[in-house]
């Protein structure tokens, strides 16, 4: 069976970012520069994103190009040996895992889109009123279930178009309507009373408020935030040619990863700060604190809808990603056709993601130590899983295919930027042999012992 390509550098960088560019941009980046200060975390984070992020990014788009496979058969190829092919498994399981809960979080973005489209997030007076909103939605099983199953719908719609007619072609449209609704947004945003506070708490450092935990945070968000550990740009780098250059097609990838990211925060900040209110509302900040801004601030009423379709079009671009490598495992292992894979692969994600749908109405009071299922799906995902992925593929670049090899198939396409930038491969052999596992281990470590 033939396999797929991009068909053009643009496509490739807009569908990278697309996965790269969703929920922990929008929704968790800004409650965690909330929490812990400010800029100072935001200065943090962008070293992070250095020494962590963005070689672990090159690492796996570098195992999947050499390996032409899933990320199954590309460890198994340049680990020679099928438990390294067993590792690779890991990686598309916890893509796989991922696309269950977060449809069902998801969903809810879509459900909040619906709510914003008929005027019914303009009218709180409180956050309580807010909450009460917001829970008495999620206490019905059918808007769980049915925007869980709307959001995955739209996603596996794509996903049966392909690589150039399906990711490629979607990313080209809604990659540019994300930055355009963004901007339009921070255009308003900085209108509203106290923008300058808003800015100054996001770009003036107070390294006071500075903790390990939070240090520990940003290593951790700038290696969430560009899908890694999943199997996804292991996936993505497989369906690239030989002769394209990394360098120039990823330096954009993590620009544009790190403005929305920025923008976003700032939109955020800017709204909130202009009532008034707290920037450390923590994960309820989307759904507790904006719809009750929403409520005071002039145009709230368009702002609503714009806001909630920028975090699902982040969403819908993400979850795409995370559901390709087990479509493409299904492809190479097994022969089977995309459309039959992407069906296969979206019912069974369904089935898994019901649990998290109604972990917040009919199974909320099935826990397990305390935990429902969708926390447990979250933390196990985020705490073991997307850590132990991002670590198989730096060790195996770094150390058993070698950093060597990795950084001449980093080189091929790039070599006159490899030979006129000679500290490149300083740089990406000490991030793939030493910065990147250590720091994820310790980011790991820190996870399982506290």
């Amino acid at each position: 069976m033939k396999r797929e390509s991009w068909g053009s550098r643009l496509g490739f960088i807009l569908a990278v970012a697309g996965s790269a560019i969703g929920l922990a941009n929008i929704w968790r980046f800004p409650y965690l520069v909330g929490m812990f200060g400010g800029a100072g975390f935001v200065f943090v984070y962008f070293a992070s994103l250095l020494i962590v992020g963005f070689p672990v990014l090159m690492a796996e788009i570098c195992i999947g190009r050499a390996g032409k496979k899933d990320p199954s058969g590309s460890f198994a190829v340049l680990g020679r040996s099928k438990r390294w092919g067993f590792m690779g498994k890991i990686t598309i399981f916890t893509g796989f895992w991922v696309s269950a809960f977060y449809s069902a979080v998801a969903g809810w973005i879509i459900g909040y889109l619906y709510e914003a489209l008929k005027g019914n997030l303009t009218h709180f007076r409180s956050t309580a009123d807010s909450m009460a909103h917001f829970e008495g939605l999620l206490a019905s099983p059918a808007f769980t279930l049915v925007t869980h199953f709307v959001f995955l719908g739209i996603s596996a719609g794509i996903l049966l178009f392909g690589i150039r007619r399906g990711i490629e072609r979607a990313n080209k449209f809604l990659m540019p309507l994300l930055f355009a609704i963004l901007i339009l947004l921070l255009i308003y945003g900085l209108t509203l009373p106290r923008a300058g506070d808003a800015l100054t708490f996001l770009f003036k450092p107070n390294f006071s408020a500075l903790t390990p935990l939070a240090i520990l945070s940003a290593l951790g968000q700038s290696f969430f935030t560009l899908s890694l550990g999943q199997g996804t740009m292991a996936t993505y780098g497989s369906y690239l040619d030989k002769k394209e250059n990394l360098i120039f097609s990823c330096v954009p990838i993590l620009i544009m990863d790190t403005l929305v990211s920025i923008i976003g925060a700032a939109v955020i900040f800017t709204i909130v700060f202009s009532v008034g209110m707290s920037p450390d509302a923590g994960p309820g900040l989307i759904f507790h604190t904006l719809p009750v801004v929403f409520s005071q601030i002039p145009l709230g009423y368009i702002l609503a809808p714009a806001f909630f379709l920028l975090i699902a079009v982040a969403a819908i671009t993400s979850e795409i990603s995370a559901i390709e490598p087990s479509i493409s495992y299904l492809i190479d292992e097994w022969q089977v056709p995309r459309k039959k894979a992407v069906m296969i692969v979206s019912t069974l994600i369904f089935l898994l993601g019901i649990p998290s749908a109604l972990s917040v109405n009919l199974l909320s009071n099935f826990t397990l130590y305390g935990v429902n299922f969708l926390d447990g799906a979250g933390w196990l995902a985020s705490n073991l899983l997307i850590p132990l992925g991002g670590l198989f593929a730096t060790i195996l670049a770094g150390w058993r295919w070698g950093a060597k090899a990795s950084i001449e198939e980093l080189s091929y396409g790039a070599e006159e930027v490899m030979a006129k930038n000679s500290w490149l491969k300083g740089y990406f052999w000490f991030c793939f042999k030493f910065s990147a596992p250590v720091l994820i281990t310790i980011v790991f470590l820190h996870v399982l012992l506290s």
